[in-house]
C-alpha cells in the first residue's frame, strides 16, 4: 500500500525516516522562477504565459511560506551564463538556440533574480547552474542538501517539458523521495505539459496539489 501524503513527507518510506529530532527531512525546491525564464524579463513568453495562466507563482508562494513557516528550508535552483560563456556547452539546440542571444540570463543581471511575488527569504538557499538543463549535476544541490539531512523534495517552477521532468529523474536517482506540487508548476504547450505530468513526472514522483501539501505539513505540526 502507498504512503499517505503525511508519511511520505515525514520520510517513513525512507530508512533514515524523520530522525531524532522528529523533524521532517523535507524541503521545497523551486526552478528557474525566475524573472529572465518565466518572469517580466522572459526570455519564453509563452512559458511566461502558461506560468500566468496557471497562476503558479501565487500558489509557489503560499507553498514556500508553509514550509518556511514549519521551519524547514527552501531551495531555489536557477540558471545563469557568463558573458563569456565558459563553463556552458551548446550541446543540446535548446543551448544552441538560447546562447546566441548575447543577454540571456547573465549572471548579476535582474533577468537572473527570483520573481518577486515568491517573497524570498534570508534564510532561503540559492543554487545556481551554467550547464546542462537539470539542477543537480555539477552544482552544490545535491552537498547542500545532504547537509541540512533533507531526503525529501517538494518541487515547484518550470519547466514541466525539461527542467522539472530532469529534476525529478536526478533528485530519484540520487536517492531522493519527490512530491511536485501540480498546480505550481507548468510547462508549453498546456496541453502537452499535463501529459507529461500524467505519464512521466508521475512515474517518479507523488505529484500532489499545494493544497494537499500544506495539509499535511500542519498535520506533521500537530
Amino acid at each position: 500500500m502507498p504512503l499517505d501524503l503525511t508519511d511520505l513527507l515525514a520520510g517513513r518510506g525512507l530508512e533514515a525516516g524523520a530522525g531524532a529530532t522528529g523533524v521532517p527531512p523535507l524541503a521545497a525546491l523551486t526552478m528557474e522562477l525566475q524573472r529572465g525564464v518565466m518572469g517580466d524579463l522572459a526570455s519564453f513568453p509563452e512559458l511566461a504565459a502558461a506560468a500566468t495562466q496557471r497562476g503558479i507563482v501565487t500558489q509557489a508562494a503560499r507553498l514556500l511560506g508553509a514550509v518556511r513557516a514549519a521551519g524547514l528550508p527552501v531551495v531555489h535552483c536557477t540558471a545563469e551564463f557568463r558573458a563569456d560563456r565558459a563553463g556552458t556547452l551548446a550541446n543540446t539546440p535548446l543551448h544552441t538556440a538560447v546562447l546566441r542571444r548575447p543577454a540571456h540570463l547573465l549572471e548579476g543581471t535582474a533577468a537572473t533574480e527570483l520573481v518577486p511575488e515568491l517573497g524570498v527569504e534570508t534564510t532561503d538557499y540559492v543554487s545556481p547552474r551554467r550547464h546542462g538543463v537539470a539542477p543537480f549535476t555539477g552544482t552544490p544541490l545535491h552537498a547542500t542538501l545532504q547537509a541540512l539531512g533533507v531526503r525529501v523534495l517538494v518541487v515547484t517552477g518550470v519547466s514541466v517539458n525539461i527542467a522539472v521532468l530532469g529534476l525529478c529523474i536526478e533528485a530519484v536517482n540520487l536517492g531522493y523521495q519527490v512530491v511536485v506540487a501540480s498546480d505550481a508548476v507548468t510547462g508549453v504547450p498546456l496541453d502537452y505539459a499535463d501529459l507529461v505530468m500524467a505519464n512521466s513526472v508521475a512515474l517518479v514522483a507523488s505529484v500532489r496539489t499545494v493544497d494537499e501539501i500544506i495539509g499535511a505539513l500542519a498535520a506533521l505540526a500537530q
